[in-house]
């Protein structure tokens, strides 16, 4: 089972080298944050991407979407709050929530969307087929770590 109080949310600080010609975050990386922040959360869920890719299993991203509020600036520190919203054991949606650590002032939101499947990229049921995994991200649907 799921140890939900070992999980806690993403935080990172904000590089020179991500921003752009207008001194903010470029656009680009806040899905790579967000991705940065789904692979800690599952480390932090008690089961790794590693883990889930030693056993033959993939998530790969289906779409990624992100809406800016506020800007991000070098040095600033974030806290990245991923969400797993949806979950049917095939598919799965996570939201995320960037957050200026300085004010908690909400920075950006965002999604992506998922689904398992094996090496050859032929889609697999985690109930059936992998319930170990099957249980963790049941266990966390929905919930807000923030």
């Amino acid at each position: 089972m799921t140890d939900i109080k070992a999980i806690t949310p993403y935080e990172r600080k904000a590089f020179y080298y991500e921003t752009d010609q207008m001194g903010v975050i470029h656009h680009s990386n806040y899905i790579r944050w967000f991705e940065e922040a789904r692979v800690d959360f599952l480390e932090k869920a008690g089961f790794s991407y590693k883990r889930m890719e030693d056993m033959g299993v993939m998530i790969p991203v289906l779409g990624a979407s992100c809406e800016y509020k506020n800007a991000v600036r070098f040095s600033d520190t974030v806290i990245i709050v991923p969400k797993i919203q949806e979950f049917n054991g095939f598919k799965m949606t996570v939201t995320y929530r960037v957050i200026r650590k300085e004010d908690n002032l909400l920075m950006a939101v965002g999604e992506t969307k998922h689904c398992f499947s094996n090496k050859e990229m032929r889609p697999i049921r985690t109930k059936k087929d992998y319930p170990e995994i099957f249980e963790v991200f049941n266990s966390v649907i929905g919930v807000d770590f923030y």
